[in-house]
């Protein structure tokens, strides 16, 4: 990356990671305050936890959509003061109804595809998925410093420090925003990224889209309804006060991304990550069926941390994996509204699991929200049996400017290329996507025949030929 791009990533992942982790703070201290907070009940505590989840899945599409309209850093600064205003409202409630209205808030900020898109207008084609992964890899590392600050901030300022310390951040991101982050030269429509209203229809109607969208949605329902429940779990069945839980949660999800790692490198390798899902729904549902047993039957510490371990081994297999599938599986250049579909598919999930999670605790305790989790996650296993994707890469290219006029010969020349399975055309004509098959061509080979005159085609050799 030249420092241009290096400056835009470098900004835009922290933009991504401080606003993830104000979302996320809240997670391991928020049910350890059922019994203080006033008005506070399972089932609101529930809704106050995941309706963030709610506004995002609304908002997120229409929020990319717009940005081709109006900018991209104007909406991701107005998705960001919405943020901050949600994080200041929860701070101040004095009631559970004030905390939901901020989460709502929140959520409403909803910035995710468009940081994508304006990542995709300062990085080249050619390094964008460098981009991408630092982003990845940002998000990561904000879950596991959020489950490591909110308890040491909830035990010196309480739950409104909680909050308070999320629009410390969102401010943060804005100041980043405005004096780090670079202005694009010009906004483009990057179907690769950003979800379109017309490609919908064909989207929806891929099945193992649907399967993966569907599994995103189950994987982070569970997530959502656990944290419900393991927060008082660490008190009151393992004796760990909550200001130490930090404690357990930092080594635990450092294990569970390390020992995760075999096992997604094997599936690349062997191209078998379809097989390694199944296997890691498998070891989910057996999880939480001994967390489950472990509330009625009691247990302790160690206990409760390997099975801790256990789940996130399978949930970082899942949450790693599924997004690789769906880009492989969507349709070359309508990947941003795959991307979009199962996005919206995983909020809708965080939704659902702190609704669903906060009403099975109120009748049935914490072992019927763990419960609940068995039959959804088998369900999900059968689902997922019909899954056999075809593992292709994806390749984005930018197109010289000397082909311009003759983007019809330049597509047609590349889908004969051996190993090459679908080609389209940005808009613009100035990127080119690809889903290349593992035996066709590199990146470089194909960038390296694009930079060559297309004057001498007549006279070159086709590509894929040897030369």
């Amino acid at each position: 990356m030249n420092p241009r791009e290096m400056r835009a990533t470098s900004g835009l992942a922290a933009i991504y990671g401080v606003r993830m982790a104000g979302l996320f703070m809240v997670l391991p201290v928020f049910m350890l305050h059922l019994d203080t907070l006033p008005g506070a009940t399972p089932l609101l505590m529930g809704l106050a936890l995941g309706i963030y989840g709610l506004t995002q899945a609304l908002l997120q599409i229409p929020f990319g959509l717009l940005s081709d309209r109006v900018g991209r850093k104007p909406l991701i600064l107005a998705g960001l003061a919405l943020f901050v205003l949600g994080s200041l409202v929860a701070a101040l409630a004095e009631t559970v109804y004030g905390v939901i209205a901020g989460r709502a808030l929140q959520g409403a900020g909803a910035v995710a595809a468009v940081i994508l898109a304006l990542t995709a207008d300062l990085v080249g084609e050619e390094r964008r998925v460098r981009a991408l992964a630092a982003i990845g890899l940002t998000i990561g590392l904000a879950f596991t410093a959020s489950m490591a600050l909110g308890p040491v901030v909830d035990r010196f300022a309480g739950l409104s420090g909680v909050f308070g310390l999320s629009a410390l951040l969102g401010l943060m991101a804005i100041v980043i925003l405005v004096f780090w982050v670079p202005q694009p030269e010009r906004v483009r429509h990057h179907p690769d990224m950003v979800p379109v209203w017309s490609d919908l229809p064909r989207v929806l109607r891929q099945p193992d889209l649907l399967r993966l969208s569907g599994g995103i949605f189950f994987l982070h329902l569970i997530l959502a309804a656990n944290f419900l429940v393991i927060p008082p779990l660490l008190v009151e069945h393992a004796g760990l006060p909550g200001a130490q839980h930090w404690q357990l949660y930092v080594p635990v999800l450092l294990a569970g991304f390390v020992l995760m790692l075999p096992a997604i490198i094997v599936g690349e390798r062997r191209r078998r990550v379809h097989a390694v899902m199944r296997a890691a729904i498998a070891l989910l549902a057996l999880v939480q069926l001994l967390l489950a047993l472990l509330v009625l039957n009691g247990g302790g510490l160690w206990m409760l941390a390997v099975l801790l371990v256990l789940f996130f081994i399978a949930f970082n297999l899942l949450e790693a994996g599924l997004p690789s599938l769906v880009a492989r599986i969507a349709p070359v250049g309508h990947k941003g509204t795959a991307m979009g579909g199962f996005a919206t598919a995983q909020f809708l999930g965080i939704f659902a699991g702190g609704l669903l999670g906060g009403w099975l605790l109120g009748w049935f305790g914490p072992g019927g929200v763990l419960l609940m989790g068995v039959p959804l996650l088998l369900l999900w296993l059968r689902l997922a049996r019909g899954l056999q994707p075809r593992y292709l890469s994806n390749r984005v290219l930018g197109v010289p400017s000397t082909w311009s006029g003759r983007e019809d010969e330049l597509q047609r020349r590349l889908r004969a290329w051996p190993g090459v399975a679908e080609v389209a055309l940005s808009p613009d004509a100035r990127s080119l996507y690809l889903k290349v098959e593992p035996s066709g061509p590199d990146a470089d080979e194909l960038a390296a025949w694009l930079a060559a005159p297309p004057a001498s085609a007549a006279t070159r050799d086709e590509p894929g030929r040897p030369r």
